[in-house]
């Protein structure tokens, strides 16, 4: 039942970062073994997020053929309470490592998708975690399609913005269509959305103008708004309603309710 589990978006701004490490946490609350990684190159974030400093070796090394993933790997699995193994791979934030990962060409790509197609057996089956999580780059980056190819679940990140609605269904259909990948959809910043009537309306939505699954519909939380990313929500407010909604994301992904 081991996963890999790519969080994408057609555009920026819609808190698919927050949505990778909150996933991610959620496993490992739950006992699930989990290695988060940042493939967001072009704007590394998960290092500031997570307050880690100074890694051995970044995700651009390993990508670049340069150092072994277990250099990479930083064990945050005391953050997490449950016990389990909660392991990031950081991209490297630096000016220099933005550009020199801007500039490469489609060779380079196709080798660093076998690196990244190798993580399976790397991670999954020789060490026994139980998900692997892509936080990627928004858009149609060489980097998001490696992460999608390699991926056995893309969950979608949108928010009711007409630009985004509108990319977002032609990148559903262009793009994970032609790979067959199990897709589901988080609708992010809904007003109103406690009320059936809205409910409602965005799971007909998800039906026929997305055709995907629902995973998860995420109100407009002030409180999210004013963390900034400063903390974990499942870890540090338990209670609070997204908390539920990510354990109910959760409960779908292992009940393989994605089709």
């Amino acid at each position: 039942m081991s996963k890999i589990i790519a969080v994408h978006s057609y555009k920026g701004g819609t808190g698919k970062t927050l949505l990778s490490v909150n996933l991610a946490a959620t496993f490992a609350k739950q006992g699930k073994n989990v290695c988060l990684f940042d493939l967001d190159f072009r704007a590394p974030s998960l290092f500031a997020i997570l307050k880690v400093e100074n890694a051995e070796c970044y995700l651009n090394d390993y990508l670049n053929d340069t150092c072994d993933i277990n250099k990479v790997l930083i064990d945050l699995s005391s953050r997490i309470p449950g016990g389990s193994k909660f392991f990031v791979g950081l991209a490297n934030p630096s000016t220099e490592a933005i550009r020199d990962m801007s500039a490469k060409d489609r060779k380079w790509e196709m080798r660093a998708l076998g690196r990244l197609l190798s993580l399976r057996n790397a991670l999954l089956t020789d060490k026994g975690f139980d998900y692997i999580i892509f936080d990627t780059s928004p858009g149609l980056q060489y980097s998001s399609i490696n992460a999608i190819v390699t991926a056995d679940l893309v969950v979608v990140a949108t928010t009711g913005d007409r630009s985004d609605v509108d990319g977002t269904r032609r990148m559903l259909k262009e793009l994970y269509n032609l790979f067959e990948k199990k897709t589901g959809l988080v609708i992010n910043k809904v007003l109103d959305a406690a009320s059936k009537t809205k409910r409602d309306e965005m799971d007909e939505k998800a039906r026929t103008v997305y055709q995907v699954p629902m995973l998860g519909l995420v109100p407009c939380f002030c409180e999210i708004l004013r963390a900034e990313g400063s903390f974990i929500f499942v870890r540090d407010k338990p209670d609070h309603p997204f908390t539920k909604i990510l354990y109910e994301m959760t409960r779908k992904i292992e009940a393989n309710q994605i089709n």
